[in-house]
């Protein structure tokens, strides 16, 4: 019988080393990414039947990789393993297409069990925040000052990658863009949210998730 293939996507390797060990015996390994941009590689590659990221991520954070899969059609079910508790998280994650979300603390305990559960097409939040995320969920609730309700997903990405130390320079190289359009884009980050310097939008970044 074929096991159902699983990408995991985490930058630290002795995370992914953890969860490989873990799933192994009941499912295939089909690749694995310490970033955002290559877990949209590892997806239109292995074609998986599940993926586990986490939401903070280098070059692209989780969440926005995963708009990023959906959008290019990508039917695997995915699920979100993080540190962020915080429901407005967790929401999002599911809005952008996620069918689970665990927290870090609980996967060995949880994460087989809301593997088996989104290859059957349910959904799987953690018993820890799970009745909180339904609820908001339901009447519709979200944070109002998360940075997706504000920025494109383009301005999303430069904001996390001026908050990675990344010059305009180097942005515009790793999106294939001229300098002078990442100078754009953050100076529209800059207008939209009202900050003024490069280290006011590391400092936003990092509030909400979108670096470490």
């Amino acid at each position: 019988m074929k096991r159902p293939r699983v990408v995991l996507a985490d930058d630290h390797t002795m995370v992914v080393a953890g969860l490989s060990r873990l799933l192994e015996p009941e499912f295939e390994l089909a690749g694995t990414a310490e970033n955002g941009q290559a877990l949209l590689e590892a997806a239109e590659r292995t074609e998986p039947d599940v993926i586990v990221a986490d939401i903070s991520m280098p070059l692209l954070n989780g969440i926005d990789a995963v708009r990023e899969i959906r959008r290019r059609g990508c039917q695997a079910k995915i699920i979100f393993l993080t540190m962020h508790s915080e429901v407005s998280f967790a929401v999002e994650a599911l809005e952008a297409g996620a069918s689970g979300y665990l927290l870090k603390q609980s996967a060995a305990e949880e994460l087989l069990a809301a593997v088996r559960e989104v290859l059957k097409g349910r959904t799987y939040v953690t018993p820890l925040i799970a009745r909180e995320v339904f609820e908001a969920a339901l009447h519709g609730k979200r944070a109002p000052d998360r940075p997706s309700v504000k920025l494109t997903a383009r301005e999303r990405q430069v904001l996390q990658l001026l908050a990675e130390g990344k010059s305009a320079k180097e942005i515009a190289s790793l999106l294939n863009v001229s300098t002078r359009t990442a100078e754009f884009h953050k100076y529209n980050v800059m207008d939209k949210l009202g900050l003024r310097s490069t280290a006011e939008l590391t400092q936003y970044a990092m509030k909400h998730g979108l670096v470490s």
